[in-house]
Order: structure tokens, then C-alpha cells, then sequence
């Protein structure tokens, strides 16, 4: 892998990089994801905004399973990788990062210019009102109306909730908005079934069309979504570097290819950064 991290590190050196991530980078941090080695199978359809908005049911069943799920969302701390990214823009070599993960880890590490292209679990949104709301804030009140309401969770999904029996489902009771006090409270995250909100999407493709490099960590790019923005990166003759355990979608459009754990693979990567970019970058070598 040595010549490998040569060549993207050649390419980081340089500065202008913006980073696009998905949720292979922060399977280290404990949180699966469904496409990589270590994804979780996926037992159940996802929820669509269109039976959360429409179906009690469905939403009840939403709420019950995230609220258990949770607790390992908010517990995930940044790993090696996050840390690497940020290092990597505190020395002003990364420009901004696109993440296609909902779990705050970048912010987290430290990064800065993040773009959370679906949005936060760790915010809660009042469909009638608009107000905003920490998650915490929201558990707090779930937990009040819901005591004793407990489950061993063998596998939190990627999408922060588990896997729960309908009976335990159907004695969970919601709360709604606070604010307003009767507005249908989701996660300020975007389901399937919505669209990434125009304006983000905007700022996302204006960062690209910036960039010197792009660099994608954890991804698949199997929707497009995330896709997108190697398929413009490499429209414009932009260097795209793919590093995913795995194949990707994205893997025809890649300049450089890595397949490596990210946890060990990004902290080499800024180290041999620190030794080849230019005086006066703020890079140093860990440790």
C-alpha cells in the first residue's frame, strides 16, 4: 500500500482537497453500515418520509426502534479516521467535507466547513412548526412518557434504529412538539422518499467545482446521492481518489483506488502528508 498512500498523499500535499464520506468511515466508531464488510443485513424496509408522514403505525414503529437505538448513536465518539480528516484540514490542505453520514462524527473530530448532506440525528424537527430541537432533549421527554420501556439491543442499524418485536411497539408512546404542542416531531434527517434540500445540494457542487482533489472515504456510491459529485469532479478533469473497503460504484471514475481500513489507512495518509507537504502547511507527524 506504500506506493499507493505516495500517490494520494502527493495529491493532498497539494491542498484543495474536499473530502466526500459515507458511513464506512465511522463503522470504527461502532456504528455499521449495510454495504461494507462489516455491514448489518438489512431486516426491515427503511422508512420512507411518505408512511412516516401518513401511517401512526409506521411512525410509531419508527420512534420505539430509534429510541432504543440511540443510545449508540450519541455514545459513538470519532475514530483514528475522523481525526485524520481533520488534521489533514486544520493544515488547510482539505477545504470543506461532504458527508452522506448523520451521526455529527466530523464536527466531532474537529473538522470545520462540514456539509451534512442527509442532515443530524442529533436534531429533531416539528413538521408543523418548523422548531428545531436537540435529539437529547427529545429522549428525555420519551423516556418520561415511556417507563420501563427498555430492550437489549443485540444490533443497532446504520440508520440509528433496531429491530423490535410489534408488541413492544405497539406500548410505545410518542410525544409531540414542544414548541407548538401539537406538531409531528422526525429527525432532522433526510428519509427516502425526500430530496437533499436544493440550496445544500448547491453548496455541495460549488465545493467540488473549487476543489483541486476529491477524496472519498467510506462510501459506495451505490445512490447517487453521494455519486454525484465524482460524476462531476470527474466531468470537470477533477482527480477523484476512492478509499472504501470494497467496491464502489464510483470505482470507473477513480484517478487512485484504495482498499484498506480507514481507522489505519487515513492516519498513515496524513503522516506521510506531514513529510511531503510544503513548509509552512501546519502538518506535523503524529506522535
Amino acid at each position: 500500500m506504500t506506493e499507493t498512500i505516495d500517490a494520494v498523499a502527493a495529491l493532498v500535499a497539494a491542498g484543495g482537497v474536499v473530502v466526500v464520506s459515507g458511513a464506512g468511515l465511522s463503522t470504527e466508531s461502532g456504528i455499521p453500515d449495510y454495504r461494507g464488510p462489516t455491514g448489518a443485513a438489512r431486516r426491515h424496509t427503511p422508512m420512507t418520509y411518505q408512511a412516516f408522514v401518513g401511517d401512526p403505525v409506521a411512525r410509531r414503529r419508527y420512534w420505539a426502534r430509534s429510541h432504543l437505538g440511540w443510545r449508540t448513536i450519541v455514545g459513538a465518539t470519532p475514530n483514528d479516521g475522523h481525526r485524520a480528516v481533520a488534521r489533514l484540514q486544520a493544515a488547510g490542505l482539505v477545504d470543506g467535507v461532504i458527508t452522506q453520514n448523520v451521526d455529527g462524527l466530523h464536527t466531532a473530530a474537529g473538522s470545520g466547513r462540514v456539509v451534512e448532506l442527509h442532515g443530524r440525528l442529533d436534531t429533531v424537527v416539528c413538521l408543523r412548526c418548523g422548531d428545531r430541537t436537540p435529539r437529547a432533549e427529545l429522549h428525555r421527554r420519551l423516556v418520561a412518557a415511556n417507563p420501563g420501556f427498555d430492550a437489549t439491543v443485540a444490533v443497532v442499524n446504520p440508520d440509528g434504529d433496531v429491530d423490535l418485536d410489534d408488541d413492544r411497539v405497539a406500548g410505545f408512546r410518542m410525544v409531540d412538539c414542544g414548541c407548538c404542542g401539537a406538531g409531528m416531531l422526525k429527525p432532522d434527517v433526510v428519509f427516502f422518499g425526500e430530496t437533499v434540500p436544493a440550496a445544500r445540494v448547491a453548496r455541495c457542487f460549488a465545493m467540488v467545482d473549487a476543489a483541486r482533489a476529491v477524496l472519498v472515504l467510506g462510501s459506495s456510491l451505490t445512490v447517487l446521492s453521494g455519486r454525484r459529485f465524482v460524476l462531476r469532479a470527474a466531468k470537470s478533469g477533477i482527480p477523484v481518489v476512492i478509499a472504501n473497503q470494497g467496491v464502489t460504484r464510483g470505482d470507473g471514475y477513480a484517478a487512485l483506488r484504495v482498499d484498506a481500513p480507514l481507522g489505519r489507512f487515513l492516519p498513515a495518509l496524513a503522516d506521510r502528508v506531514a513529510a511531503v507537504a510544503p513548509p509552512g502547511s501546519g502538518l506535523v507527524p503524529a506522535g
